[in-house]
């Protein structure tokens, strides 16, 4: 099992900036995939960003150049960094942990709201 943990989210204006963490327990953090979904109200659920065990990464094109998801496997922590705010960006953050083909596992969400 794994739990997970996000920080960092809040109301920033247009053009600000957030930085979203989110904290895993378990032993095996490394060979984990990981990732950020959103939720908005009326919306699909969308992937925002993953990065892989290895470290590569992908993107929504939505967010492509202003979000950048990183990993640091000593702190167990994942982290995404957004850039350039934009109302539609106002969502609930979960971050996801899939260890190989395995179930998801889902923290309990963030609340990121973008306004004037």
């Amino acid at each position: 099992q794994v739990h997970l943990v996000e920080s960092g989210g809040g109301l920033v204006q247009p053009g600000g900036s957030l930085r979203l963490s989110c904290a895993a327990s378990g032993s095996t953090f490394s060979i984990y995939a990981m990732g950020w979904y959103r939720q908005a109200p009326g919306k699909q659920r969308e992937l925002v960003a993953r990065i892989g065990s290895g470290g590569s990464t992908n993107y929504a094109d939505s967010v492509k150049g202003r979000f950048t998801i990183s990993r640091d496997n000593a702190k167990k922590t994942v982290y995404l960094q957004m850039n350039s705010l934009k109302p539609e960006d106002t969502a609930v953050y979960l971050c996801v942990a899939q260890d190989g083909g395995g179930p998801y596992y889902w923290g309990q969400g963030t609340q990121v709201t973008v306004s004037s």
